[in-house]
């Protein structure tokens, strides 16, 4: 006679059934929760919004898959506060539409890197990453030295942020194309790079 698990196991539409189920369960223990919570919810009070030239490196970091080798998301574990500082928090991220936090570190995650390196430092790291780091397996981007900015959606982008709540003034929005006008695209990801981890500087929030 088969048992209880042979007959769910064997039946595709049983199985499927309760692994439904079991997701849903785990959803509105685990997720569900933090829709709720101050903690996930709320800035933390010394988070800073992303400037109009920070919010083209934004989508420049994105538009060349930066995510996908670099993760944003410092893990409460021992050698990775000592190596990267405070781990992250969901008061930290609640601006960042879409998340970037990423899984998986082929680079180093770099939530807290805004202000470890110079800027000239970053420069030559994405025009040549060996000629800083000899053994980076890193690809060069020497485009982003020669792509201009025209800023067309600059002021677009800031309204659409301020609509999911970023802080952004009209003064912010109305001079957003002008922040960015003769700026290079690899001036945006420099300082966008330079914006992160600001809010969790040392050892914690200040």
């Amino acid at each position: 006679m088969a048992s209880k698990h042979e007959l769910v196991e064997k039946n595709v539409g049983l199985l499927a059934f309760f692994t439904v189920i079991a997701i849903s369960f785990a959803t509105l223990v685990e997720i569900v929760p933090q829709f709720f919570q101050k903690e996930t919810t709320e800035p933390v009070k010394t988070l800073v919004k992303l400037s109009p030239l920070a919010m083209e490196g934004r989508d420049i970091y994105i538009r060349e898959g930066c995510h996908v080798c670099h993760t944003q998301m410092v893990r409460p574990l021992r050698a990775e506060t000592a190596r990267y500082g405070h781990y992250s928090v969901g008061g930290e991220s609640v601006w960042d539409h879409p998340f970037l936090w990423g899984s998986k570190r082929t680079g180093p995650d770099l939530a807290r890197v805004g202000g470890r390196y110079s800027d000239q430092w970053h420069r030559a790291h994405m025009i040549n990453p060996r000629d800083v780091v000899p053994e980076s397996i890193m690809p060069s981007y020497p485009w982003l030295e020669t792509n201009e900015l025209d800023g067309r959606l600059t002021a677009k982008k800031l309204e659409t942020f301020r609509n999911f709540g970023v802080p952004y003034t009209d003064a912010d929005i109305a001079g957003a194309a002008a922040a960015v006008k003769g700026k290079s695209e690899l001036d945006a990801v420099v300082a966008y790079l330079q914006q992160l981890g600001h809010a969790f500087k040392d050892r914690g929030v200040r």
